[in-house]
C-alpha cells in the first residue's frame, strides 16, 4: 500500500525535485523542431519575459495538464494509506488494489477544499485494480482510455499525487510496451503492462499515464529506480473495469498448463521443423488444459543443457500467432474468458492439428 509520507521525507523529496530541475533541463518542443535542447538559437532578449510566459504557458504539458488535472483525485483510506485516482465515468474512479487494500470506504479529495467519502465497489489483486463509487462534483469529466497500441518514444504525462502533492504532473516516453507486471499477489504477473521513464513515486499508483492528447494508456501501478515505471495497460482496463462495477469482482481466464518458449535448441531437441511456439512442459491434474494439452513427457541433454520433449508446442490461438510464453498469457487475459472454448493450432506427433480447449477460471486467492 501507499503509506502516507513523514514530513523529513516530503521535505527530502521537495529538495530533490528542486535540484532536479537545475541538474537537467526538458523541452517542450518536438524532436527535431528548433526549441532550446534541439540546436536552436539562444532566446531574443527583445521577445521579453511577457512573450517567454506565454510561451510556457500554452507548452503541451501545459495542455494536458489542464485537461486531465481536475479528473484526477488524490485517495486516502481510513488506515493512512494513499494514492491517486482518475474518473472513469459520471460516478465511479479508478485506482489500484494496493492503493485500497481491504477497505471499504476511501476519501476522494477533487482538490485542495473539496473532498467526499467514496465506497469501493469492486477490487482485483491480481490485476492491481479498484473501483471506488463516489458523488462527484459538477464540472469535473471523466477520462477516456485510448482505443490503439502505443508506439515506444510516445510522449506521456503521470498525473496524481506524489508524497500526497495532490495535483503534480511528471513527463517522460513511453519507453517499453507488452511487459509483464508485478502483481500484489505472488501467483500472478500483469500482462500487456507499458514501462515509461516518466517520474513516479508513492502516491502516484492508481492515477493515470496518459498521452498529450489526455487519453490514459494505462494505470500507474509501480515505480522504480533508474527512470523506471511501469502502468497497467488501457486494454485490460478495459474488460477488468466493467467487471468490477458490474460485480465486484473479475473471473480471470485460467488455462493451468506450464509452458516454455520454442527456442532453437528446443526445435532441436523435439525435431521441430523451426523454433516457433510455445512447449507445453506440464500440465498438473486438475487443470482446465489436463485431457486438452500434451505435457513433455521426457527430457534429452542437447549442447550440454538438459530440454524438456514430447509435448504439444503451442502455435496459434484462434489464428493469432504465439510466439512466447508472455504472449500465451497476454491473449488469455486480453481475448479469452472463462468458458470460452478457443482453436488452438499445435504440433503434434510429427505434424500440426488444431484442437478445441475450453478455458477454465483461475482459483480464488487463498488469504
Amino acid at each position: 500500500m501507499e503509506n502516507g509520507p513523514t514530513r523529513r521525507r516530503v521535505l527530502g523529496s521537495l529538495a530533490a525535485v528542486a535540484t532536479g530541475s537545475v541538474a537537467g533541463c526538458s523541452s517542450d518542443s518536438p524532436p527535431g523542431s528548433d526549441g532550446p535542447n534541439n540546436g536552436g538559437s539562444e532566446t531574443d532578449p527583445a521577445r521579453g519575459a511577457s512573450e517567454t510566459t506565454a510561451a510556457d504557458a500554452d507548452s503541451v504539458y501545459t495542455r494536458v495538464y489542464r485537461k486531465t488535472s481536475d479528473s484526477v483525485a488524490l485517495i486516502r483510506t481510513p488506515s493512512g494509506s494513499q494514492g491517486s485516482g482518475f474518473l472513469y465515468d459520471d460516478r465511479h474512479y479508478v485506482t489500484n488494489y494496493h492503493v485500497i487494500g481491504s477497505a471499504d470506504r476511501v476519501s476522494v479529495q477533487f482538490d485542495d477544499a473539496l473532498s467526499r467519502v467514496g465506497r469501493v465497489v469492486g477490487r482485483d489483486p491480481r490485476s492491481d485494480l479498484a473501483v471506488v463509487e463516489v458523488d462527484v462534483p459538477d464540472g469535473i469529466a471523466s477520462l477516456d482510455l485510448t482505443d490503439s497500441e502505443t508506439p515506444i518514444g510516445t510522449r506521456v504525462a503521470v498525473v496524481g499525487s506524489p508524497y500526497g502533492l495532490r495535483g503534480s504532473l511528471t513527463s517522460g516516453i513511453v519507453s517499453g510496451v507488452d511487459r509483464q507486471v508485478a502483481s500484489p499477489v505472488g501467483d500472478y504477473r500483469i500482462p500487456n503492462g507499458i514501462q515509461t521513464d516518466a517520474p513516479v513515486n508513492p502516491g502516484n499508483s492508481g492515477g493515470p499515464l496518459v498521452n498529450l492528447s489526455g487519453d490514459v494508456l494505462g494505470v500507474v501501478n509501480s515505480g522504480g529506480g533508474d527512470n523506471i515505471a511501469f502502468a497497467i495497460s488501457a486494454s485490460l482496463v478495459r474488460r477488468v473495469v466493467p467487471a468490477l462495477i458490474a460485480d465486484g469482482e473479475y473471473d480471470h481466464p485460467f488455462l493451468g498448463a506450464r509452458a516454455t518458449t520454442v527456442t532453437e535448441l528446443v526445435a532441436r531437441a523435439n525435431e521441430f521443423p523451426t523454433a516457433e511456439g510455445v512447449l507445453v512442459v506440464d500440465v498438473p491434474a486438475g487443470v482446465p488444459a489436463e485431457g486438452q494439452l500434451r505435457p513433455c513427457t521426457s527430457v534429452k541433454q542437447v549442447e550440454g543443457f538438459r530440454v524438456p520433449v514430447g509435448g504439444d508446442a503451442i502455435l496459434a490461438v484462434e489464428g493469432t500467432t504465439i510466439r512466447t510464453e508472455k504472449d500465451l498469457h497476454a491473449y488469455l487475459a486480453l481475448e479469452a474468458s472463462p468458458g470460452d472454448t478457443l482453436s488452438v493450432e499445435v504440433r503434434r506427433d510429427g505434424g500440426t492439428t488444431t484442437v478445441p480447449v475450453e478455458i477454465g477460471e483461475r482459483p480464488e486467492l487463498v488469504a
